[in-house]
């Protein structure tokens, strides 16, 4: 079992992908680095289309608390699906940015994994519109 999972899960005999994407999702919010990255493969991957590609697990690590932004964010999951070695999750992020402004967007997170372990995360996050 990952020690990534937290004693919430720790109950769990033959942890899933998704298991491990929820303990993962945890851990970001908590900016807890040494969980986020003992779910990951030494050589992960992290891609955000347009935005950065990312390799191993330091690159990954500086990235978990991204100089643009203060304070933990928020994050909501509101779709998980799990097939084979992908789990894919949806849903939304607030988070506060030193400048001032807010990042209020959604997200889909496509997680594929060797054994136990996250060795590729692509992010595709759109900023919400804002209404009046």
């Amino acid at each position: 079992m990952p020690w990534c999972v937290s004693t919430r899960t720790i109950a769990l005999i033959n942890m899933s992908n998704k298991k491990v994407v929820e303990a993962y999702m945890e851990a970001f919010h908590e900016h807890d680095h040494a969980r986020i990255l003992a779910c990951l493969t030494d050589d992960v991957t992290w891609d955000m289309p347009g935005f950065f590609h990312h390799e191993g697990k330091e690159a990954f690590d500086k990235e978990i608390e991204n100089d643009a932004f203060t304070g933990k964010p928020n994050i909501t999951t509101t779709r998980m699906i799990e097939e084979g070695n992908i789990v894919v999750a949806e849903g939304a992020v607030t988070a506060q940015m030193k400048n001032g402004g807010i990042l209020d967007a959604v997200f889909c997170d496509v997680f594929e994994f060797e054994g136990d372990k996250i060795q590729k995360l692509t992010s595709y996050l759109m900023q919400r519109k804002k209404t009046n």
